[in-house]
């Protein structure tokens, strides 16, 4: 398989760590932090701008991109990285995330989950194996196993249920992939019980996938709770396999993250925020919308070299976004997605040097003042 994982330091005041993954598509250094490109493209965003802001690897939705515009058109493309002008790696979710917290218009059966697309009502059937056929026609560089996401909160028993339907479903997906050249990852689940973390990681581990995401965080539970299952799994996870958490990304969570031995974050948030006018900075996060800044000639952020906080003040970035002028979009996107892989680049050479705890301190003294 062309796909490899190469450990390179492990962190001495940490669960940290940093590595090479290997793909068809090109190196990817980790921890790394994946922009989400929904449907075929991250929004407001070229490919080249991507790769000027340090993009590795970047994200697409199979839930999103089965309904519109298909798989099989993507495939008759030539695939997604031709169909969308992306040269570089592409990592693809299964769809369950999408197709689970539909809750009234979808039914779980042990063959698979029958639903109602969002955008006009139509019913759809999506098996481990159809997931499979989507990513396949896809063309991704990393594939993730089909799984059933519990919501939150959950109980015991039904938490427990859905693990095992999870590890059933992950050997028919590897069924599925076997003989192609695309990486599947196997999902741990488990939800808030630590037990169930266990079991999962342990039946996991032993289907021998060439990565592992930690699925069902962030869905409803404390930053504290999610961090404490961190805690408790990384040290289950092997060590020579790419750890990723899934649906998991603002500035904190990367710190803590990679802190607790995680290597690949994505998150919507950058993109969704900067949509609304807010944008991260090395002090905070800003609404750069408020009238507070209508005659701020400064830069979004005074630490950020982004061609943004080079060329624009926060006064001019507001008059856009007032009068809804498509620049104004643009800007706090690319200003938002280079923050955070300045960031994860930030935390990479720190982990690489031993000073990470020093790094952590020092990012949330000036990031919560």
């Amino acid at each position: 398989m062309p796909f490899s994982f190469k450990l390179i330091k492990r962190a001495n005041d940490s669960k940290a760590r940093t590595g090479l993954i290997k793909t068809n598509h090109g190196e990817i250094e980790t921890p790394i932090f994946m922009p989400v490109g929904t449907q075929a493209t991250v929004k407001a965003m070229t490919p080249d701008e991507l790769k000027e802001i340090g993009s590795q690897i970047i994200l697409g939705n199979t839930y999103h991109l089965y309904l519109r515009p298909g798989d099989e058109l993507i495939a008759e493309a030539g695939g997604l990285h031709q169909f969308m002008n992306w040269d570089l790696p592409i990592l693809t979710d299964s769809g369950g995330f999408q197709v689970f917290s539909l809750s009234d218009l979808r039914e779980i059966t042990e063959e698979g989950v029958h639903f109602q697309s969002h955008i006009d009502g139509s019913k759809h059937f999506i098996s481990p194996e159809k997931s499979m056929q989507i990513q396949k026609n896809l063309g991704s560089d990393i594939v993730m196993a089909f799984d059933e996401c519990p919501p939150f909160p959950a109980d015991f028993e039904y938490v427990d249920n859905s693990l095992e339907r999870t590890i059933r479903w992950a050997k028919r997906c590897q069924a599925e992939m076997e003989g192609t050249d695309q990486a599947l990852f196997g999902i741990i689940q488990g939800g808030i019980y630590p037990e169930l973390r266990e079991k999962s990681v342990k039946e996991m581990v032993e289907l021998d996938f060439p990565g592992y995401s930690i699925g069902g965080l962030s869905v409803g539970e404390s930053n504290e709770k999610m961090y404490e299952m961190l805690d408790f799994t990384t040290p289950l996870m092997p060590q020579d396999k790419p750890r990723y958490l899934m649906g998991v990304g603002t500035p904190e969570d990367l710190v803590e993250g990679v802190f607790h031995g995680i290597d690949m974050f994505d998150c919507v948030m950058p993109t969704r925020i900067a949509r609304h006018g807010a944008v991260f900075t090395s002090q905070g996060r800003i609404t750069v919308r408020n009238a507070t800044y209508k005659k701020d000639f400064t830069p979004l952020d005074h630490a950020c070299d982004c061609y943004v906080c080079e060329n624009y003040t926060r006064g001019y970035i507001r008059h856009l976004l007032k009068r809804n002028e498509i620049l104004g979009v643009r800007l706090t996107t690319y200003h938002n997605l280079y923050f955070m892989l300045d960031l994860i680049a930030k935390i990479r050479e720190a982990v690489n040097n031993d000073n990470l705890l020093i790094f952590r301190e020092e990012f949330y003294h000036k990031y919560r003042n």
